[in-house]
């Protein structure tokens, strides 16, 4: 990689399965797959593709906070696995919550009031994740030891809802969807299909670039090279060469400007899975339209012009199977834009997520990859 970068980004790769204990993963972890962890007070989504009617999968979360906003932010993405929906922009949808510290602490207080009431339920509590991976902002030392749970939960008569409160943070909402007339169709949970989780990892691409030699980064290529079967690293002064040329010869190719600026940018860390770089520059896949910023609209509650945050990347296609063994899930992308609002608007108190703007790229070649 050349040693002018225009400019850095954080990279995130994967770093180990996730267990399937309750409360391995929290709003602020990042990960692949699994279930979406709710951000305190925020209702759960029934996620349905415009499309087919199917129910979404979700695909990644990430804690991404701002500069000194007094909110915690989490992104998550969703996507159809309906094979007639790849590709389709329609199919995907990305969701923003943000809670204020001041919201965590009343509904703890409201939780800690509805535990008092109900005595026969003992109260479990969770402790912070210690190695959970944030988007450059350092944890906070008076963070809650445990998610609230949401309104919806504390509106409901106490001694029904006591253990449910117990589990607001991670658990699906009764799946319903409305119908014409009013009707209402029920989901069970064991309808919407689920990608094994993974830890995802965040380091700065600046930092790849200084230290090649990275233990962490070397496990992971490593990692990477055995489960796809190639040999991205070469040999003594030869690596340099291996790489150009590897890359070199997928433009010659795919013909392709914009794609083998893509390859070369991303050839010191191919197992990238998402790249993260609040207002910055996009990496396309393939030439984009010459209107991008016309296609990009505004956001639709406060107006201002949404910016490029993240993108998740090709390598992440291989690592995305199902959590059932016996039953094949699979997703095809080249890579997925995430546009949000530049002012990252928010109702303090609101508990539905604001759904951002994704621009999907289709894989020209998959093959390359490979």
């Amino acid at each position: 990689m050349q040693a002018a970068m225009p400019e850095s980004a954080l990279i995130g790769m994967c770093d180990g399965p996730i267990g399937g204990r309750k409360g391995d993963t929290f709003y602020y972890t990042n990960k692949v797959g699994g279930n979406p962890d709710l951000v305190p007070g925020i209702h759960d989504q029934c996620n349905q593709c415009i499309l087919c009617d199917g129910m979404l999968s979700h695909v990644v979360q990430i804690y991404c906070p701002l500069g000194e906003s007094p909110y915690h932010r989490t992104m998550n993405v969703f996507a159809c696995v309906n094979p007639q929906c790849y590709g389709k922009p329609e199919s995907w949808k990305a969701l923003r919550s943000q809670c204020s510290e001041s919201d965590v602490k009343q509904l703890l207080e409201r939780q800690h009031v509805s535990n008092l009431q109900v005595k026969q339920v003992p109260m479990s509590t969770t402790e912070w994740c210690d190695e959970a991976d944030d988007w450059g902002m350092e944890p906070e030392n008076d963070k809650p030891q445990s998610c609230a749970r949401t309104p919806a939960a504390a509106s409901q008569p106490v001694a029904d809802t006591a253990q449910a409160a117990l589990d607001a943070s991670d658990r699906l909402v009764g799946l319903c969807i409305s119908g014409p007339g009013g009707k209402e169709a029920t989901v069970a949970s064991t309808a919407v299909p689920a990608f094994q989780p993974f830890y995802i990892s965040v380091m700065e691409e600046t930092d790849l670039v200084a230290c090649k030699d990275l233990e962490h980064a070397n496990r992971l290529l490593k990692e990477y090279e055995e489960r796809e079967g190639v040999a991205v690293r070469g040999n003594g002064s030869s690596e340099a060469e291996g790489v150009d040329e590897k890359y070199e010869k997928a433009e010659a190719k795919h013909g392709d400007a914009v794609f083998s600026s893509f390859m070369k940018r991303i050839s010191l860390c191919p197992q990238q899975v998402l790249r993260y770089s609040w207002s910055g520059s996009p990496l396309f896949l393939t030439e984009p339209p010459s209107n991008i910023t016309q296609v990009v609209p505004a956001c639709a509650h406060c107006g201002s012009p949404r910016v490029f945050e993240f993108q998740l990347m090709p390598a992440l296609v291989s690592l995305l199977h199902n959590t059932d063994p016996n039953s094949e899930l699979v997703l095809e992308f080249g890579t997925v834009l995430v546009y949000t609002c530049r002012e990252s608007c928010w109702m303090s108190g609101s508990n539905v997520p604001v759904e951002e703007f994704l621009f999907v790229q289709a894989d020209p070649d998959q093959k390359l990859f490979k």
